[in-house]
């Protein structure tokens, strides 16, 4: 499709376990992502739930080239980027860049927001002249709502939620298309997550911008997502419209998840069956054979063990599910 902007195919990243000092055997990997394809639309905002360890840093670090996949590829506007090097790969980057997750460490303590903005001027030496950058970091200043003025305070000087929008300024430093959001506001009070949010959906609008947002919360991620894509344990196993996923879930982890969202109103809490969820993530050095979920599922059937789901569309499912007994389950709307 024309408007796809980023496609990642079977995209793998297994990270090698190894015995030994010297001399080094490899024993095993840790499967963090294993085999994820996504598409990424022009304009849109795609949202990357899971709990903790189920790959989405991982991921995060592949798309932007921070992490080399073990196989697979990343397409962004059709150039294969995982098979790039030197000065092609300093390029392609400046078209998808990233927000970090805590802005307390993410900026330098050393250097001035002035300096921290126009790092990328510095490596991209084409995009803005020597003398033209200090306006151009005030213009990005005023645009993600901070002072202009404060082009010479460091870090320190600013609120948790001032030093996220200097992040953001950052990312938008080289005009990308696409921003990477890897859980940028979970460090953050809740009323300032709200502004966050409300300053990122500004920005795609005003500029264009898809977004791929990565988090654990699912509330944050319906605010703000068009799609969404479900992850666990390095796979996803459910994804579809926002409505779909948190209106018609299909895949029992997609339904245990939702289930766990707190509801705010009284009367509604006794309305809903809570999905409590038995045992530990299983290790992702030694996934379960089959479907990597059934160690804690309760539909759970000898299929489930011997042959592995396809995230695919079924006759109980409008919206692809990699269950073998995908079925829509009827959820309270906890996180509207």
């Amino acid at each position: 499709m024309s408007d796809v902007v980023l496609e990642t195919r079977d995209l793998v990243k297994h990270f090698p376990l190894t015995r030994g000092i010297l001399f080094k055997t490899k024993i095993g990997a840790v499967r963090a992502v294993d085999g994820i394809n996504l598409q990424l639309h022009r304009g849109e905002t795609l949202g990357v739930v899971g709990e903790s360890g189920c790959g989405k840093s991982t991921l995060a670090k592949l798309l932007v080239g921070l992490e080399k996949p073990t196989s697979g590829s990343i397409v962004v506007r059709g150039q294969d980027t995982s098979k790039l090097s030197g000065e092609a790969i300093r390029r392609a980057r400046r078209n998808i860049q990233l927000v970090m997750q805590d802005p307390y460490t993410s900026l330098n303590p050393r250097m001035t927001v002035g300096d921290i903005i126009g790092e990328p001027y510095e490596i991209h030496t084409d995009v803005a002249p020597k003398g033209d950058r200090r306006r151009r970091v005030q213009e990005l200043l005023e645009l993600v709502g901070l002072n202009p003025e404060h082009i010479n305070r460091y870090p320190h000087q600013f609120s948790g939620g001032q030093r996220q929008r200097i992040g953001i300024a950052r990312a938008l430093a080289l005009k990308p298309e696409i921003i990477l959001c890897d859980e940028p506001v979970s460090a953050l009070d809740i009323s300032i997550q709200a502004q966050v949010m409300n300053l990122l959906d500004e920005l795609q609008k005003e500029m264009g911008l898809s977004y791929i947002f990565i988090a654990h919360d699912l509330s944050v991620v319906r605010h703000i997502a068009d799609r969404v894509a479900v992850m666990y344990l390095g796979k996803v196993v459910e994804s579809g419209t926002d409505v779909q996923i948190y209106d018609q879930p299909t895949h029992p982890y997609t339904q245990a998840l939702l289930s766990a969202v707190p509801v705010p109103d009284p009367t509604l809490r006794g309305h809903r069956d809570q999905i409590v969820l038995e045992g530990d993530v299983p290790s992702p050095a030694n996934p379960p054979s089959g479907c990597r979920f059934r160690t804690r599922c309760w539909k759970v059937q000898d299929i489930c063990a011997t042959q592995e789901p396809l995230l695919q569309i079924s006759a109980k499912s409008a919206h692809p599910s990699a269950c073998h007994f995908a079925e829509v389950r009827d959820v309270v709307h906890a996180t509207q």
